[in-house]
């Protein structure tokens, strides 16, 4: 029997399955995000061989040797591991895994929820009957912009912007432009997509421009005053990768001017802060980091990080490994 530390409460069905498998499971009690200080004296506080921890949670060599040499798995409750120091891992032997290509769905749709939002201003309109100022149809009333047959750029073509191609072509007859590091002849085939060797060539066709990069120092602040002066002034911008990948202040500037339509951010540069500015402004939608968010996926995400733990502490590879020993 191991001893398992989850760093925060996450749904019982991936709990349930460690208990099954014969694990002590001791889940954080506190009721939000454990600083690193907290963190540290909890893994140092009783002997562990595994931790589940969150994107929330900052892991690095502190936190690794804090867990000891007993402890051999750091399994993340997400798809992507930028709050992990993979350097550090690889220095102690840890293995860290993460939850693949559950979200891919569920992340696409809350991204395009987003992108017809913004453009049919959904938000703003809900505001506005909200505080009491609807008098009557009017011909010029909140005048929003058609998503069909409009032009759409990916920007990182990996599981997630794959398929909010799919359902912008499909759905709404959109046309495809898309960058990624790497070419995908047989997408562009699929979805009669036009591959750009840059971002910067892809801005200026893009009536959309949909992030899903990952967070490393190539993509940090793609999103900033050169790229947002390259895209149409009625254009949008939809986040839901990772937030620092857009600098937040380009973006206030951005629309304030008037240098793009509109934007929408599930994810922001110094989560959970943004600036207060940005809650200002009508043209830009605030979700808080929920792309993920529901049921179905949550459940099966706790379920496949605890999957990990139990063939990890097995002695076998995990089934979705970033870091081996």
């Amino acid at each position: 029997m191991a001893k398992i530390y989850v760093t925060r409460k996450i749904p019982e069905s991936g709990i349930g399955l460690l208990k099954q498998a014969g694990h002590e499971v001791v889940v954080s009690e506190k009721d939000g995000v454990l600083t690193k200080d907290e963190l540290i004296t909890a893994l140092k506080g009783q002997p562990y061989d595994a931790v589940l921890c969150l994107l929330t949670d900052k892991i690095d060599g502190e936190v690794f040797d804090a867990a000891g040499k007993q402890c051999k798995i750091f399994a993340n409750y997400a798809v992507g591991f930028d709050n992990v120091d993979l350097a550090a891992a690889r220095e102690r032997g840890m293995v860290i895994t993460n939850t693949p290509g559950i979200l891919t769905n569920t992340v696409a749709e809350h991204t395009f929820a987003l992108l017809l939002a913004i453009a049919h201003r959904v938000s703003e309109a809900d505001r506005f009957t909200r505080a009491g100022k609807y008098q009557g149809w009017g011909p010029l009333l909140l005048l929003g912009s058609d998503v069909s047959g409009k032009t759409l750029g990916i920007v990182g073509l990996g599981r997630i912007g794959a398929r909010v191609a799919h359902h912008a072509v499909r759905g709404f007859g959109m046309n495809i432009v898309y960058f990624d590091v790497k070419r995908d002849e047989q997408f562009e085939k699929d979805y009669n997509a036009v591959y750009k060797q840059s971002v910067d060539e892809l801005l200026p066709e893009a009536d959309f421009v949909s992030i899903h990069v990952p967070l490393l120092d190539s993509t940090r602040h793609v999103m900033n005053d050169a790229t947002f002066n390259l895209m149409k002034r009625n254009a949008y911008l939809i986040n839901t990768s990772r937030g620092p990948i857009v600098e937040e202040e380009a973006l206030l500037r951005a629309l304030r001017a008037k240098t793009i339509q509109g934007a929408a951010l599930d994810v922001f540069e110094h989560e959970p802060k943004f600036d207060p500015l940005l809650a200002e402004l009508d043209n830009l939608i605030l979700t808080p980091h929920i792309a993920s968010a529901t049921v179905e996926t949550r459940e099966k995400m706790s379920q496949v990080a605890a999957q990990n733990l139990i063939e990890a502490l097995q002695g076998h590879i995990p089934p979705n490994i970033v870091q081996a020993q």
